[in-house]
């Protein structure tokens, strides 16, 4: 099985313009998911986590595509720095939408946390843009025993970091794990406080400029682990306002579409959003895979209504690796990831 497999890109868009998506909001009334739904005089508010991660989301912020289909509703995007944070978040009832890698979903539908929410998206495909980097003099993932590693844990770079170790013939308690998130762990990297780091753009730049990188994303992907970051919304919200599910999810292809058709102009935005040059987020971009809603439908991914796709089976053995490592209590059957893929909503703009 090779989920998220990259497939020859089809050049369709799902709608001929988020135009048609402005009346939409006019049946969006009533309250968002949660304590702080509502919004202004009775307006729908909508939460949505996202993270600093150089892909399309970005745009779709940057570009305000979403209000612009939406004007009738509030749409609040609040910065997190991990899919742990957002899983937390998610279980508090403070977002609605949002972005948390794989590793966090597989977690977030495992025991025991059990969060009532869906896989709508796959905001990337995760490749070079997330590294383990050491210290000069450090050759190899094997010579951190005994060493002091950061990395978020929860996130997909955790779960890479195990995957690593694993592969090395190393046990957690072979290295001293901290957990860090990126700027933290940055930080730590110049004080000289910690051995190595496994984390994301842009913090990998920085560490890259003095460091050694030791295994990317891509290749533990190869090795039969592959992660991603995902777009989830709460079921709660995606039973109560499906017009603005559709609308959120034409919103990131059309950014997808935009970032294929004229990368320069989605790394402008996305630059602006990360406070990177363009050339730089143009760089960062191009070490992801993004794919459209209709490769999304397909069985490699997401798949289709009555088809679950590939992913339910790549968060499921995330889920039972993480369970191996004690990272959950429990893996759930496959069955409940497949239900987990929000493929009917996907089906909607797609068909």
């Amino acid at each position: 099985m090779a989920p998220f497999a990259r497939r020859t890109a089809r050049r369709t868009f799902l709608l001929a313009s988020l135009a048609a998506l402005t009346t939409l909001a006019a049946t969006a009334c009533g309250t968002g998911a949660g304590d702080d739904g509502a919004g202004k005089a009775g307006r729908t508010q909508v939460r949505i986590a996202y993270q600093a991660i150089p892909n399309a989301d970005l745009v779709v912020k940057n570009h305000r595509l979403l209000e612009k289909a939406l004007p009738d509703a509030d749409v609040k995007w609040v910065k997190f720095d991990s899919g742990a944070d957002v899983n937390t978040a998610v279980i508090a009832g403070s977002v609605d939408l949002g972005l948390a890698g794989s590793s966090a979903v597989a977690k977030g539908l495992s025991e025991p946390l059990n969060i009532p929410y869906k896989v709508l998206w796959i905001h990337d495909v995760i490749g070079d843009n997330e590294a383990l980097v050491a210290r000069k003099g450090i050759k190899s993932v094997k010579a951190l025993e005994g060493r002091k590693v950061a990395a978020p844990f929860g996130s997909t770079t955790h779960y890479s970091l195990l995957a690593a170790l694993e592969e090395a013939g190393l046990e957690q308690s072979d290295v001293k794990l901290v957990d860090l998130q990126p700027q933290d762990a940055l930080a730590a990297w110049q004080r000289g406080d910690i051995d190595a780091a496994y984390v994301w753009t842009p913090t990998l730049t920085e560490l890259k400029k003095d460091g050694t990188v030791l295994v990317t994303s891509r290749e533990i992907a190869e090795q039969g682990r592959p992660t991603a970051d995902l777009g989830v919304v709460t079921t709660a919200f995606a039973d109560k306002h499906p017009d603005i599910v559709d609308a959120w999810l034409a919103a990131e292809n059309q950014a997808v579409e935009l970032a294929r058709e004229n990368p320069d102009e989605a790394a402008a935005a996305i630059g602006a959003e990360l406070n990177l040059s363009p050339e730089e987020a143009k760089e960062q971009l191009g070490q992801l895979v993004l794919l459209t809603a209709e490769e999304q439908a397909g069985a490699d991914h997401l798949g289709a209504p009555g088809a679950p796709g590939a992913l339910a089976g790549s968060l499921h053995d995330a889920a039972r690796f993480l369970t191996s490592q004690k990272a959950v209590d429990a893996a759930p059957a496959r069955s409940v990831f497949e239900q987990a893929l929000a493929v009917e909503e996907l089906a909607r703009v797609t068909g």
